[in-house]
């Protein structure tokens, strides 16, 4: 027995560098492990603790509802169903939880589960999706209630997968990972946080200063003069936004010119997150058309809708109480605002007078450089939100990548130069096996 499971060791890490040889992009690890899936592991998921129910909906993918309490300090007390997706591979394989920031609206293999063809849980974040408690006490949505969540749903589910665990996310799902760890430390082997900013103010202004320095001094001017012929061809786009929001059924109780001054301010920031190309930013000749087709393709206005606001808001309450967020460098276009003349992205918060707790990501970061063993940050370059990216310590074995010449979106192990990538999996490799 302890021979053959030498030979699966050796197999496991002979694959895993086969995956890094050839990309793993187009690799599905399914067609390495074949997947053993008990015929009662309905059932056996149905039994874990506080779980309420669960649904089949693939033949190795199952829906689930958990049973969380509202309060964490109180077991007794309201309580909600979280929605977790799990996809099985194998008992005997690792356990992948990707703490989602916000809903859940699919599931999918992630990177690192493709990678190390393992077992896989998305937990939707508490307060998003069909993880809303029916009362929306905004008090219990911390990030120390979030942890707790998930702290409660890896003792469950630590009755069955057995073996290695990480946690990983995306943007606000990696910094949902980071505060796990923070409060449960002991509870998994490895997290790998994906473009997770660790903010010190509701208006960080590292940010700021990341958008006057970032790039070529070329482009940062193309990107202020657009922003500026935006707000003063005002009068003739707005027509253009009429039509083209009745068109997406797209309402605004903050006004139509609101939100427009909202997306002309947010540019730069969206055009630096998702890695846009400097040529593609229209000249002053351009056509009232053209201009405005360019604005829906680099930020859009659905943030800004009634519907994007009802969506974001426990994001919004989260960054102005402990996340932290960005402002808006109105120099320049101070004279040209008139519907948000002092913007602030407090409006989008569904409670306005809270407090930001300005130690907490201070004690995470001094944990993160004295503890913050066994966690991979990987960040893009030109990603807006890397001004405020996490530089571990020596005295921790963690590791940071900055991906050059890469997003918010494709920031990813499969994009890494192959010294990044060998790097990276080998890194990998020595904290699981």
């Amino acid at each position: 027995m302890k021979n053959s499971l030498t030979k699966k060791n050796h197999l496991k890490k002979f694959l895993f560098f086969l995956l890094l040889i050839v990309g793993f992009a187009r690799l599905d690890a399914q067609t390495i492990f074949p997947l053993l899936s008990p015929p009662n592991l309905l059932n056996q998921i149905e039994k874990l603790e506080h779980v309420i129910d669960a649904r089949q909906l693939e033949k190795y993918v199952i829906e689930i509802r958990f049973k969380q309490p509202l309060d964490h300090d109180n077991l007794t007390g309201a309580s909600f169903a979280q929605r977790i997706f799990l996809t099985h591979k194998g008992f005997d394989e690792p356990m992948v939880m990707v703490t989602e920031g916000y809903a859940a609206a699919q599931n999918k293999a992630c990177e690192l589960s493709t990678l190390l063809s393992a077992n896989q849980l998305i937990v939707e974040h508490r307060y998003f999706g069909k993880s809303t408690p029916k009362t929306k006490d905004w008090q219990y949505l911390t990030t120390r209630q979030a942890a707790a969540d998930h702290h409660r749903i890896i003792e469950s589910f630590k009755e069955l997968y057995t073996q290695k665990w990480l946690t990983t996310g995306i943007s606000k799902g990696g910094q949902t990972a980071i505060y796990h760890r923070y409060y449960y430390p002991d509870d998994v082997d490895v997290t790998v946080p994906y473009v997770a900013p660790l903010n010190f103010e509701i208006e960080d202004p590292r940010l700021t200063k990341f958008l006057n320095d970032v790039g070529s001094a070329s482009c940062r001017k193309k990107i202020f003069e657009y922003q500026r012929r935006l707000l003063e061809r005002r009068e003739e786009l707005l027509p253009l936004m009429k039509w083209y929001c009745i068109g997406k059924g797209q309402k605004f109780t903050i006004g139509r010119e609101a939100a427009f001054e909202y997306a002309v301010l947010e540019y730069s920031f969206s055009f630096w997150q998702w890695g846009k190309d400097c040529r593609d930013i229209p000249r002053a000749t351009a056509s009232n058309d053209e201009m405005f087709q360019h604005l829906i393709d680099v930020v859009g206005f659905d943030l800004y809708s009634d519907k994007g606001v009802a969506y974001y808001a426990p994001f919004f309450y989260q960054a102005m109480t402990e996340l932290g967020y960005y402002g808006y460098d109105i120099t320049g276009f101070r004279h040209l605002l008139k519907a948000a003349p002092q913007p602030t992205n407090s409006i989008f918060s569904p409670v306005t007078n809270v407090s930001f707790n300005a130690k907490l990501n201070q004690d995470v970061r001094k944990w993160i450089r004295k503890s913050g063993d066994k966690i991979l940050y990987i960040y893009g370059e030109l990603d807006a939100w890397s001004a405020t990216a996490i530089n571990p310590s020596s005295k921790t074995d963690a590791l940071r990548i900055v991906m050059k010449n890469r997003a918010h979106h494709d920031a990813r192990i499969k994009n890494m130069t192959l010294a990044d990538k060998q790097k990276t999996i080998a890194t990998l490799q020595r904290w699981l096996y």
